[in-house]
């Protein structure tokens, strides 16, 4: 219990006047000395990453984002989890992260997989732990606590709206424990101090970022379109996501289309999921089978979006929207819904459209807008592409978190500094 006072308590000695004769150059010694020094022996600044599951979300693509961009040179990364499998598991891997599947929680305080992080965290020893995800977070917490870990960090990742007392309550207690709390957009950090009540001291936003696509080949372009029924003349509004209704809701998006007296009009679903099966008796239902092309997950979705006029993100609950930029990289106009982080990715009017959740009218009345107008098309898709490319690129997000890290390590080891020379 004294350690977990004093890892609460140790930013509040943070001196509000350095000691007299106290330079920037001796935090830079005893910082690099403590922990760039290692790396003349082949240390390295050890970040072991706790997440939920590794399959197709936005969460694990942003690690891989976080993974390609630091220098191997001066990082090493690590991962648990619950569940890892399919091409993003293969693509974190070839980075040189080894990722360890710890199984899935029946409750976040299932001993013996907290065992096998703690194996993981002695064998490891990292310098900083830093969960997302709730699963994540609990981890974070209880390897940062018993494992000793200097820094821990915790990510909210989602927009947690519907995040019951219990769990909020708990998130309160885990920050206690915490050296920072990451939100993915203004909006999440807002619920985190409002609701959650964690302090504003905590909480850094750290918006994701999106690596620039390739430019995709025009035959590949022309062979896609062969392959998938998509004529030169239709007009194809795309979704790119997991297949769940209950967040993403494609059905609002489905219903919209066939509202529309467009003959040309195709509707392209990129993605898999556990509700693929009642999406298509919606849309047997509505009888537009015919407008409808399912791709399934792809691993590089880009040259999908180079088929489509425009991106439709009709989701319920959004902590950011990486889907949303990915489109506006590729000059697309973007439908999206108010709700989190993705309704400050996208302008109304001038990157795309904003509007209510559950709404398959408003889609509807967007999407002929954009049909009608292939100007507002262009405009609205070279907007978008100046802003993701300004405040959401992939070299932003890796440099703004590891200042982040290099912050509290430096902090962490400033501390111990002036605690030395007190003695």
């Amino acid at each position: 219990m004294n350690y977990l006072r004093k890892k609460e308590k140790r930013w509040e000695k943070w001196p509000k006047k350095l000691p007299k004769g106290f330079q920037l150059k001796h935090i830079s010694k005893i910082y690099w000395k403590s922990i760039k020094g290692k790396l003349a022996s082949g240390d390295k600044i050890r970040v072991l990453h706790c997440i939920e599951t590794i399959s197709s979300g936005g969460v694990e693509q942003t690690r891989l984002t976080l993974f390609r961009g630091l220098d191997k040179e001066k990082y090493e990364n690590r991962v648990v989890c619950t569940w890892a499998g399919g091409p993003m598991a293969i693509a974190i891997e070839n980075e040189g992260v080894e990722i360890t599947q710890v199984g899935s929680f029946q409750h976040p305080f299932e001993m013996d997989k907290h065992f096998t992080l703690l194996q993981v965290i002695r064998k490891f020893r990292p310098h900083i732990i830093h969960g997302g995800v709730f699963e994540g977070m609990t981890m974070a917490t209880i390897g940062g606590i018993f494992g000793r870990v200097p820094i821990v960090i915790l990510e909210e990742t989602s927009d947690p709206q519907n995040r019951s007392r219990k769990a909020n309550f708990l998130l309160k207690i885990y920050s206690i424990f915490a050296d920072k709390v990451q939100a993915i957009s203004p909006e999440v950090g807002q619920y985190l101090a409002e609701i959650t009540k964690i302090s504003q001291e905590k909480i850094e936003v750290i918006a994701n970022g999106v690596p620039l696509p390739k430019l995709s080949d025009h035959r590949l372009i022309l062979e896609a379109k062969k392959q998938y029924g998509i004529k030169k003349k239709d007009f194809v509004v795309g979704f790119v996501g997991r297949l769940f209704n209950d967040q993403k809701r494609v059905s609002d998006l489905v219903e919209a289309v066939s509202m529309l007296e467009i003959p040309n009009l195709r509707l392209l679903i990129v993605g898999e999921g556990k509700d693929k099966a009642l999406l298509l008796d919606i849309i047997t239902e509505f009888g537009i089978s015919d407008k409808v092309i399912f791709v399934g997950y792809q691993p590089d979705p880009h040259l999908f979006y180079d088929l489509m006029d425009i991106l439709c993100v009709p989701s319920s609950r959004e902590g950011f929207g990486l889907v949303a930029v990915e489109g506006m990289l590729h000059r697309l106009p973007i439908i999206a819904t108010k709700v989190g982080g993705l309704q400050k990715v996208v302008v109304n009017d001038e990157t795309g459209f904003i509007i209510s959740s559950n709404s398959p009218r408003e889609i509807s009345e967007k999407i002929q807008v954009l049909y009608f107008s292939p100007k507002l098309r262009k405009e609205m898709g070279n907007m978008g592409y100046q802003r993701a490319f300004k405040k959401y690129s992939s070299e932003r997000y890796v440099r703004e978190v590891e200042h982040m890290y290099q912050s509290l390590l430096l902090k962490l080891n400033t501390l111990t500094f002036l605690k030395t020379k007190k003695k």
